[in-house]
């Protein structure tokens, strides 16, 4: 019998030939497979022989009427009626350690850098193990992450969960990338999930430098394969920061996008036949989401260290109010709102101050750094109100002080937000530069 405890990378070359726990197909319509029920878990993985003599990859996903249901990882297989299915592995481990360390593996820890395969030296859960609320650490502290208007602003603690909201191309990617690149954290650990190929290709060749490979892990599933290989680079991902919180390490661990992660969730729960709630999105997608972002966090133990979560959330159409950003917004610590209209002034990253909040700031900088972010918001959000009235002519300087202000402060607070993808800003001359701006009071 195959050893249930090993990684589900590779697993063809560990079983197909002996497991006793084989099936015939006797449904597939090109995304479910239906064959005879033998007993298997949700989320084990099978291998389905094709007409053509090759074997392909799928995974369980439900039983129905003495039924295995399976998506294949391979779309338009040659599967025909009768095909023997074989349990491979019950995927409820996953290999890691140091070896994914500068690696670019994909859902199934297979290597994507044409490198030799990484072999872990441990094995943990691939959905996580449930941690007592009460025994988590509390957040030591801030996390320096490089970018200023993060660091001064929105300050992020570590273990905090924060959510990125944007429409598409307002530059998402590139404030991820500086955030991957300047962080203070020991690990980072990237889930690029159901993005472009070509941004994949992208974020890896800008982010696995010589200097910062030994710290950076990558787990990579583009947009074009199966929605279950999706799902499971997230929780691979997910897992792989959990064993380096375990060893005590501070982890920032990025998820890009959480959005694409709850679309393949809406694949499958459809496949399934549940019924579309919110804009076409079944309950699971809704229960899916708080299981993945609470697994981060504050590790429990005085020699665990923390993950800090950054996930990126695609608002549909600019639509703060989508299902998905909701859930999200909900349940993270924080969002930071980028948006299309600051984008299109030609200030990057293109945060929406006023529309931003990290919950954990207060508890984390100063009282200095308190006050001037707020007279900070205070100044582009009172900008911003009044600015149509201000180029139609419609106000006249000296009618209110505060908008006087603002005005005569507005290029300053645009030059702080700004920042070119080249530029790095710490910690604490992103709170001194802040004070300087609008001078804390």
């Amino acid at each position: 019998m195959i050893d249930l405890t090993k990684q589900i990378s590779r697993p063809i070359q560990n079983a197909t030939t002996k497991s006793t726990l084989t099936g015939r197909v006797s449904r597939y319509d090109g995304l479910l497979l239906e064959c005879d029920g033998f007993p298997v878990s949700v989320g084990s993985v099978c291998s389905v022989k094709t007409a053509t003599g090759t074997v392909v990859l799928g995974e369980v996903i439900g039983y129905s009427d003495g039924l295995n249901k399976l998506v294949l990882y391979e779309s338009g297989a040659a599967v025909q009626a009768g095909a023997q299915v074989s349990l491979v592995d019950e995927g409820v481990f996953v290999d890691v350690g140091d070896a994914y360390l500068g690696r670019v593996v994909d859902a199934l820890g297979d290597p994507l850098d044409e490198a030799p395969a990484p072999v872990g030296n441990d094995s943990v859960p691939l959905n996580g193990t449930f941690l007592n609320p009460l025994a988590r650490k509390l957040i030591p502290g801030a996390l320096d992450v490089g970018v200023r208007a993060v660091n001064g602003l929105l300050t992020i603690g570590s273990g905090q969960r924060i959510g990125i909201i944007a429409g598409s191309g307002v530059g998402k990617s590139v404030l991820l990338g500086m955030m991957a690149q300047y962080t203070s954290a020991d690990v980072i650990v990237m889930g690029l999930i159901g993005e472009r190929a070509r941004e994949v290709g992208e974020a890896v060749r800008e982010i696995m430098t010589e200097e910062a490979r030994d710290r950076i892990s990558i787990v990579a599933v583009p947009a074009d394969r199966s929605p279950l290989l999706r799902i499971r680079a997230a929780r691979r991902a997910t897992a792989l920061a959990e064993h380096f919180r375990d060893q005590g390490k501070n982890v920032l661990l990025i998820m890009d996008s959480l959005t694409r992660v709850a679309h393949a969730q809406r694949e499958i729960g459809l496949a399934l036949g549940e019924l579309p709630t919110s804009k076409g999105y079944p309950a699971s997608v809704v229960s899916m989401i708080p299981t993945l972002i609470e697994r981060a966090g504050m590790g429990v133990g005085e020699n665990s260290g923390s993950i800090t979560g950054i996930y990126t959330v695609l608002a549909d159409g600019d639509d703060g109010n989508d299902p998905v950003v909701d859930t999200a917004r909900a349940i993270l610590d924080g969002h930071i709102v980028l948006s299309r209209s600051i984008a299109e002034m030609g200030i990057y990253p293109a945060i929406d101050i006023p529309a931003s909040i990290s919950r954990v700031m207060n508890d984390i900088v100063t009282p200095e750094q308190q006050a001037s972010a707020r007279k900070f918001k205070r100044m582009v959000a009172l900008y911003n109100e009044n600015r149509d009235l201000m180029l139609m002519g419609g106000y006249v300087s000296g009618q209110d002080a505060d908008l006087d202000e603002a005005v005569a402060l507005w290029p300053k607070l645009v030059s702080f937000i700004g920042q070119t993808p080249k530029q790095r800003a710490e910690l604490g001359e992103s709170a001194r530069t802040l004070n300087s701006v609008v001078g804390g009071r």
